[in-house]
């Protein structure tokens, strides 16, 4: 189980030199505007992911006049210490250094929603990859190898095609072949995996969330043209052989598993027809069914909330945070600090943020 227990942010944005002890299940972090809310959910985001949803810049990051940023947290019995400069990255678990971010995020699980991010019905492709893949990677062993594998296969693939060289490319093709159905398979079992979550138990759960609501539904789509059996590997080869007139001039592979989306429907009504409630709606049922599917295999992620007041009602807010604690996960939320008697009921740990200094409340 995902627990932060203490938590020490330095130097990153505005957040200098702040510690804090969360609760197990909600906290709740109050602030105006520009005071650290989102740097917050943006740290708690980047020790787990070694990235930030935000920016790529990490001279964004760092605090004016200095040369790196620290978050050293107590995730269940591991210490989790990342520090970041522009020379290099050191990210240690007990003191032991790791090579890559996959462990990290094998330890800190994070799910996040936000109000330019969060919301994927309707959304970019690339958007919902991430949320799909993000899913994928905590349940399925062998994808992360196969995804790093593909990448690598179509950047040699994009490569010769640029450079017009033909001698390579049919081994290449097959390497892709193999690697893009084994990709395919791996999100496919997953979306089976949700579909059977997403069940009445999970529905009456939310229930809060909806007017009425009689299916809802999402496909996967592969990202191979509808002539292609993504899921057999000669299927795909055989495409690409044909198609290598076209791809050479094209000087690139427009097609698999990186350009695959998910299209989502409600009571059989595609998801470009709803209204932007409505994709609100579905796009967090989503997430937390994922949240949901991983409890039930027994890994409980850190869901981080940003500033979703602006979006949702005081209604659906509590529905989402009323079942999260029911999940058991812990859940880091900020807001404005309007009236939020409505989430009482849910013991929250409140915090309050002022020009980057956290206190409790």
């Amino acid at each position: 189980m995902a627990i932060i227990r203490k938590l020490a942010i330095t130097q990153f944005r505005n957040l200098n030199q702040q510690y804090i002890e969360p609760g197990k299940q909600l906290n709740l972090f109050i602030a105006d505007n520009a005071q650290g809310k989102t740097s917050l959910i943006e740290a708690i985001y980047y020790l787990g992911h070694n990235r930030s949803f935000k920016t790529k810049s990490l001279k964004e990051l760092i605090e004016l006049d200095q040369q790196k940023f620290q978050l050293d947290a107590q995730v269940d019995d591991y210490r989790v210490k990342l520090e970041k400069s522009k020379q290099k990255t050191n990210i240690n678990i007990d003191q032991s250094r790791l090579k890559n971010s996959s462990e990290l995020s094998k330890i800190l699980p994070i799910q996040i929603i936000t109000p330019d991010k969060g919301f994927i019905v309707n959304g970019t492709p690339k958007n919902k990859r991430s949320y799909l893949d993000w899913g994928v990677f905590h349940v399925e062993p062998d994808f992360l190898l196969n995804f790093k594998n593909y990448n690598k296969a179509l950047k040699n693939i994009n490569t010769l095609l640029s450079q017009q060289k033909q001698q390579e490319l049919d081994y290449w093709f097959l390497e892709i072949s193999k690697l893009s159905v084994d990709i395919n398979q791996s999100r496919s079992n997953y979306i089976e995996q949700l579909k059977n979550t997403n069940s009445s138990e999970l529905i009456q759960e939310l229930s809060g969330l909806f007017n009425t609501i009689d299916s809802f539904n999402y496909e996967f789509k592969s990202g191979w043209p509808k002539e292609v059996n993504a899921f057999d590997s000669d299927s795909v080869y055989q495409y690409l052989l044909k198609n290598k007139p076209f791809l050479l001039k094209a000087k690139y592979l427009n097609y698999g598993p990186h350009k695959a989306s998910l299209k989502f429907f409600l009571n059989e009504k595609e998801e470009c027809f709803l209204s932007r409630g409505e994709q609100k709606t579905l796009s967090i049922i989503f997430w937390l069914t994922q949240v949901s599917m991983l409890v039930k295999n027994n890994i409980y992620p850190i869901v981080l909330i940003d500033d979703i007041s602006s979006e949702l009602d005081t209604t659906k807010i509590k529905t989402i945070l009323h079942y999260l604690n029911y999940l058991n996960v812990q859940t880091f939320m900020t807001d404005i600090g309007k009236d939020l008697s409505f989430i009482k009921d849910e013991n929250p740990t409140i915090f309050k943020i002022n020009k980057g200094v956290i206190s409790t409340q």
